[in-house]
């Protein structure tokens, strides 16, 4: 709504003096509600900033517009208070957690690839950050109205597998491997590097089994697919833990028998070149030449990658492609854009890149062992948060099932607090902590709303609206006003990290609210104004916390 009011102004504005750019703001806290700045328009016409004050004071008062100043070179603009919280809480509390929901006018089908972990390695730490973006992204889209298509490109291809099956070959023990999968295949792929070390036939080796993998070797085949059904039993768990799902798990192989039609497509387009026995692509000058096939025939990565985009546009109608891989994939999928651009087609291809997780400062290796599962992870963080819980609130029901939400939550939290192509630190103590710009800080506060609301009954048409005219009330109904806008950006920059400094603002605010005024008073038509209010704010933030992957709890 105040989003409104000032494109109204904006363009009333702009029309009558047919201008263009015309700046209208939301100053700090302590000022003014809107501001216009009238410098540029000062210089542009020539005049000092009262004079433009004076020229265009009428026309800033649009509906909802109480009264305009002139202050330091401002336009100071102070908005209609009760009506307009009357309005935006009455919006929020009617429509519920459709608050900011929106609905395209034409049909557009997005297709997220994220998470696509490694078979025959266990889900780490280090999976998180993909996985917890990407859905987060994902349901920021559903949420503005598009339709989305979540692929897990499971790492089920490549010559990791042919080290896989010689490690195993050489130092594997059937029964060691099938009472415990994925800790036996992490050594055997930890062991294999390290004999690497002392003996240089290792590698050709597993290039060899990898090609008799690729040409259909029975023995080979079946230990692929063992490794396979092993590992997405454990990732199946891990996402049904981190509430993530998927419409599609179709992985590397998947596109085995599409690549040639992919590549047959770049002949036909006369865009293939032979350089030293490989196939490539050039790409110009400004960045290095595809490489679509090795001088021996092996596929390469870029090239199952085109097969894959090629699948997804012929198979959901996309155009747009967005890929939550690692910052060090940029080279990768800038050569895939220029690719598919040079074959004539225009699809928005986006890199959603992001940094890595630390622990110690160090970040994490599958080959030297220093690797943290994150199913350990979570079993460690719950117990953390159990005992937090224990020692604030002993007799609470279902202790187990909340602590594992608030360690979940924290953990999800720690990460999308933080701007994407940052890398984040992993430290459980800190983010597990009930204080500070944590995950169950945010919980707590959603919960000490709904301690607050039980028991009531909200009559709306019974609310003084009057009490929301108080600056304390209305800087927290002009947070909650910016809400779709928050979408918007948190969409346009792949940013779920603004979400996450949106509601802890939002949080913040209302704890210190709640400091300074009594929400239960005697004053029945006070009272309903602050209950919707208390449950406009726990809507927005309960909506936040979907957003990003966390679940609202009634109790902790």
């Amino acid at each position: 709504m105040i989003e409104t009011i000032k494109q109204s102004i904006k363009q009333k504005i702009e029309s009558i003096h047919g201008i263009e750019d015309l700046i209208v703001e939301e100053p700090k806290r302590g000022f003014a509600d809107l501001a216009v700045p009238l410098f540029s328009l000062s210089k542009l016409w020539k005049m000092n900033p009262k004079m433009v004050f004076d020229k265009i004071e009428q026309d800033v008062k649009v509906e909802h517009v109480a009264r305009v100043e002139f202050m330091n070179g401002f336009l100071n603009i102070y908005l209609e208070r009760k009506s307009l919280s009357k309005m935006i809480l009455k919006n929020i509390y009617e429509k519920q957690e459709h608050y900011g929901d929106q609905l395209l006018e034409k049909k557009e089908t997005v297709v997220m690839d994220y998470s696509s972990p490694n078979i025959a390695k266990s889900f780490g730490v280090g999976h998180l950050r993909s996985t917890m973006i990407g859905n987060s992204i994902n349901l920021i889209h559903k949420k503005l109205g598009y339709e989305t298509v979540a692929v897990n490109h499971l790492g089920d291809w490549g010559t990791q597998f042919g080290k896989m099956i010689v490690a195993y070959q050489k130092w594997g023990n059937k029964e060691d491997l099938e009472k415990n999968p994925i800790a036996e295949m992490q050594k055997l792929y930890v062991k294999f590097h390290d004999e690497e070390k002392v003996d240089d036939t290792l590698e050709q080796q597993a290039r060899d089994v990898f090609k008799a993998l690729e040409e259909g070797n029975e023995t080979y085949t079946k230990l692929w697919q063992w490794f396979k059904e092993e590992s997405l039993k454990e990732f199946m768990d891990m996402y049904e833990l981190l509430n993530v799902s998927f419409d599609s798990f179709a992985g590397e192989s998947f596109y085995n028998d599409k690549m040639e039609t992919a590549v047959a497509e770049l002949e036909l387009k006369n865009l293939l070149k032979i350089d030293d026995g490989a196939t490539i692509v050039d790409l110009g000058e400004d960045m290095p030449p595809a490489l679509v096939k090795r001088s021996d025939g092996a596929t390469l990565y870029i090239t199952r990658d085109l097969a894959a985009i090629l699948y997804r546009h012929q198979t959901y109608g996309a155009n747009k492609l967005l890929y939550v891989v690692g910052n060090e994939q940029q080279l990768h999928f800038k050569q895939l854009k220029k690719l598919t651009d040079l074959m004539g087609y225009d699809f928005d291809i986006e890199h959603i890149n992001f940094g890595l997780v630390l622990i110690d400062g160090k970040k994490m290796s599958t080959r030297g062992g220093k690797f943290k599962r994150l199913e350990e992870v979570i079993k460690q963080a719950i117990e953390l948060a159990k005992e937090a819980i224990m020692s604030k609130n002993p007799n609470l029901k279902n202790q187990d099932e909340v602590a594992k939400n608030v360690a979940i939550g924290a953990i999800i939290y720690n990460d999308l607090k933080n701007e994407r192509h940052l890398d984040v630190d992993f430290n459980l103590e800190n983010m597990l902590k009930f204080e500070g710009q944590t995950g169950p800080y945010l919980q707590y506060s959603s919960v000490r709303i709904e301690s607050i609301l039980k028991g009531y009954d909200i009559d709306i048409d019974l609310a003084d609206e009057s009490v929301y005219e108080q600056d304390h009330y209305f800087e927290i109904v002009k947070q909650l006003a910016q809400f779709p806008n928050i979408l918007h950006r948190a969409r346009d920059l792949y940013a779920p990290s603004v979400i996450s400094k949106y509601i802890m603002s939002l949080a913040q605010s209302f704890n210190s609210f709640y400091g300074k005024e009594r929400i239960a008073v005697e004053d029945q038509k006070v009272l309903n104004a602050n209950l919707m209010f208390a449950r406009s704010i726990q809507i927005v933030l309960n909506e936040g916390l979907r957003l990003l992957g966390i679940k609202a709890l009634k109790e902790m």
